[in-house]
């Protein structure tokens, strides 16, 4: 049974790649329960950590279990722009992105066996501060914390945002601003009032409903066509009607089956693939702030190569979920996913470049019956909700104790809560100010674009943290002056890509030599290549670092116990307040300030208007410092970070032996079963 594809409108002329097709009083229905369950999580989740604190507030306490660990590790991961972009990017050109989420699978177990013990023993917070902390001095954790935030703010809430506004304005048929404004309102509510540990909660209920829908929407689709091998043969005939006979453009790829691809011509060169994919994927997985927070979070080692094999076992499912499905509204859809014509791509989706990003919210929108519409609804935007808010909570976590501490080195915890819940305030609004600029971009080349960014900008990044982790010779000079020479090389070959834009299949291609002919995976080698060399080559003719830059902070001195770990409490507290009363050099002291707002009216020089009105502002000040978490201000807050700091420290390092041979063991499968994928599908 072929499905309705009515694409020319008789009266308008311009061709609808969505009909008017909405959501029914049931789909609403689970929209609302949706919402819901997750503000119901949300509010539950602000009882179980000590959101007052820094250890409370982004790292969740440190006493999370594996399960939430590694389903808020693939929540993260997987927002609304891998369900557009990987389901568009099957339906142009075959299963080959499905590479980046198997490499993903031995990246996330490589963070939990060999970066995690390493960054637990360092007792720290933030990866830049990781950095500061190994190499010493300011500037290479300055430069990484901007550079973070310039990459969550530009790249991944960009991409995000663009994909969830795409499928929900299209779906519901409501204002781009409204919706996003609405959803931002809400991942700002709960991530500024829970913290981490609500981020973490709710992620695993939207992994939950991300699942459920993807796999019934998967079971719909392949209903459609069969089996694996029937999509194979029909896949291949989904050309549009629409194409012009003397090119190319429209024909599925011949290797579309294929992720091991050729080494010269194809999209995903094999080479670049192996290694030129794995250096951004190990950064990813590895060093960045919103992946390894989470790990962070969990209350031992144990716990965190727990959630690692949930997060690596659920990696699998992508293909299966997004990049077949995509294939699959090609075949059915071949006049509008697989649109050839820029005149007619453009009226279709509004991109010229091409419409296989409506791949996933085609067969949404025409495939599913009443109520499993709305399911599905909640399953993108628990996707593009899911990630903002991990963004916004790791985001925020770097300005506060890498930027924020560095400016105000002596700031209180009570100030450093305030900070980091009004930044992700900051980033809602940075957010709906760059909708503008999302709507224009390439929309057709989200996944890809996302990507080639991650080459031209990690590989520096990543090949620091290895050195720094794994060779004790690194130094500060070395790695800044990495650092230094790979972000000016990544930075001219972005501005490059972004000058000459890659050509359509139907116009000829005069790009640049070093553009046209060196893939960005093959780009992502060489730069990781001439970083190594440079941090390497500098390290070695200068002066290897001090053992109090080495020990307990790489793979091989994790285990150290330093001669003087403990900073005396004289060397930064606060000077003591005599109490009232007491002399000191026969001085008396004065009376302390009294801070509080006493119920009686008589100590506010007897008005008693004025003492109800403070006492009403007292208790609205109480409900919303409640809301935030802040309500238990203790005498610790007031000191500065200096001395709180040691409250942050993470997860314990021990394991019981027979808890790490189960996890042993199934690491030997999930690495087989990643094996036997590759080696099946390349």
């Amino acid at each position: 049974m072929e499905l309705s594809t009515t694409t020319l409108s008789p009266t308008t002329g311009s061709w609808n790649a969505f009909p008017q097709r909405t959501l029914e009083a049931v789909d609403i229905a689970i929209l609302v329960l949706y919402f819901v369950f997750v503000l119901a999580v949300g509010l539950w989740s602000m009882w179980k950590t000590k959101r007052s604190t820094v250890k409370g507030y982004f790292l969740a306490g440190g006493d999370m279990v594996w399960w939430p660990v590694g389903a808020s590790l693939f929540a993260s991961n997987v927002g609304s722009g891998h369900f557009i972009g990987l389901a568009g990017s099957g339906a142009a050109a075959g299963i080959a992105a499905t590479a980046y989420e198997w490499n993903g699978m031995f990246c996330v177990l490589v963070l939990a066996w060999l970066f995690l013990p390493i960054y637990i023993a360092a007792g720290v917070t933030t990866m830049p501060e990781y950095l500061q902390r190994r190499f010493g001095g300011k500037r290479i954790q300055i430069f990484l914390a901007v550079l973070y935030l310039f990459i969550y703010i530009f790249t991944k809430i960009s991409v995000d945002m663009y994909a969830g506004a795409l499928f929900i304005q299209q779906a519901l048929h409501w204002d781009l601003y409204v919706a996003v404004i609405g959803l931002l309102g809400i991942t700002a509510i709960y991530t500024v009032a829970g913290g981490l540990a609500a981020v973490i909660y709710t992620d695993t209920l939207q992994t939950v409903i991300m699942l459920a829908g993807a796999l019934t929407l998967m079971g719909f689709s392949f209903a459609k066509v069969g089996s694996l091998e029937e999509l194979q043969s029909r896949y291949f005939t989904a050309i549009t009607s629409n194409r012009d006979r003397n090119t190319s453009c429209g024909l599925p790829r011949e290797d579309a089956f294929h992720i091991f691809r050729d080494p010269v011509t194809s999209d995903l060169p094999w080479p670049g693939v192996l290694v030129g994919m794995t250096i951004p994927s190990l950064w990813y997985w590895c060093t960045d702030q919103v992946i390894v927070q989470r790990s962070l979070a969990a209350k031992s080692l144990s716990h965190a190569k727990g959630g690692a094999l949930l997060a690596s076992y659920l990696k699998i499912l992508p293909l299966f979920m997004m990049v077949l499905p995509g294939m699959i509204s090609r075949i059915l859809f071949p006049d509008l996913v697989a649109c050839a014509d820029p005149k007619l791509c453009k009226e279709i989706c509004g991109n010229p470049s091409g419409c296989s990003d409506i791949a996933y919210p085609k067969l949404v929108i025409e495939l599913l019956p009443l109520g499993l519409r709305g399911l599905m609804m909640s399953v993108m935007i628990a996707a593009l909700m899911s990630s903002l808010t991990s963004i916004f909570n790791s985001a925020s976590t770097i300005f506060t104790m890498d930027l924020w501490g560095h400016f105000r080195p002596l700031s209180s915890e009570w100030e450093l809560m305030i900070v980091g819940r009004v930044f992700v305030l900051l980033l809602v609004v940075i957010s709906i100010l760059w909708i503008p600029l999302v709507q224009v971009s390439q929309g057709g080349q989200l996944f890809i674009y996302i990507q080639t960014i991650s080459s031209y900008l990690q590989p520096p990044v990543a090949v620091v943290f290895i050195l720094g982790c794994f060779w004790r010779r690194t130094n500060e000079k070395g790695a800044f002056c990495g650092l230094l020479v790979g972000m000016v090389l990544g930075l001219i070959r972005m501005v490059l890509d972004f000058v000459y834009m890659q050509p359509r299949c139907d116009e000829a291609d005069n790009r640049p030599a070093v553009v046209k002919y060196v893939h960005y995976l093959y780009f992502s080698m060489i730069l990781t290549l001439v970083t190594l060399v440079v941090v390497v080559v500098i390290s070695l003719l200068t002066e290897p670092p001090p053992d109090a830059m080495v020990s307990q902070l790489t793979w091989f001195t994790r285990k150290d116990v330093p001669a003087e770990k403990e900073i005396p409490p004289t060397s930064v507290s606060p000077m003591p307040i005599p109490a009232h009363g007491s002399q000191e050099g026969g001085i008396p002291s004065p009376p302390p300030v009294q801070l509080e707002i006493s119920d009686g009216p008589e100590n506010l020089c007897g008005d008693q208007k004025h003492a109800l009105a403070a006492r009403k502002s007292s208790r609205l000040m109480k409900v919303f410092l409640w809301i935030c978490g802040m309500d238990s201000k203790d005498q610790d807050s007031s000191e500065p970070a200096a001395v709180t700091k040691t409250d942050t420290t993470v997860a314990s390092q021990d394991e019981r032996p027979l808890v790490q041979h189960v996890l042993n063991m199934n690491l030997i499968v999930c690495l087989s079963a990643g094996v036997f994928l590759w080696a099946f599908f390349a």
